[in-house]
């Protein structure tokens, strides 16, 4: 069974970063495109940033220039760098894959103050 397990959140003033890990377990990681997705309060999960297998990124508009995703295989790991946030950032941050979804993880919050 697939198990997806997102950490790195918390709250940070407006202008800060974090760094947002997830481990994906049960699946053969290192061939599937990935992606960080969001969902802020009484809005629909949105597609945030995007990696191929072969490492190409691609990113909505909202995030370009402050957000970088990357991802380590020989860790199972999918990691997204959050540089200069904005309160429109805050959201529960969740990662899966970038088509044909598996079961979603409990997600990470993510808290920006103004």
């Amino acid at each position: 069974q697939v198990q997806l397990v997102e950490s790195g959140g918390g709250l940070v003033q407006a202008g800060g970063s974090l760094r947002l890990s997830c481990t994906a377990s049960g699946t053969v990681f290192s061939i599937n495109d990935m992606a960080w997705y969001r969902q802020a309060p009484g809005k629909q999960r949105e597609l945030v940033a995007a990696i191929t297998s072969g490492g190409v990124t691609t990113y909505v508009d909202s995030v370009k220039g402050r957000f970088t995703i990357s991802r380590n295989n020989a860790k199972n790991t999918l990691y997204l760098q959050m540089n200069s946030l904005k309160p429109e950032d805050t959201a529960v941050y969740f990662c899966n894959r970038r088509a044909f979804q598996h079961a979603w993880g409990q997600g990470t919050q993510v808290t920006v103050s103004s």
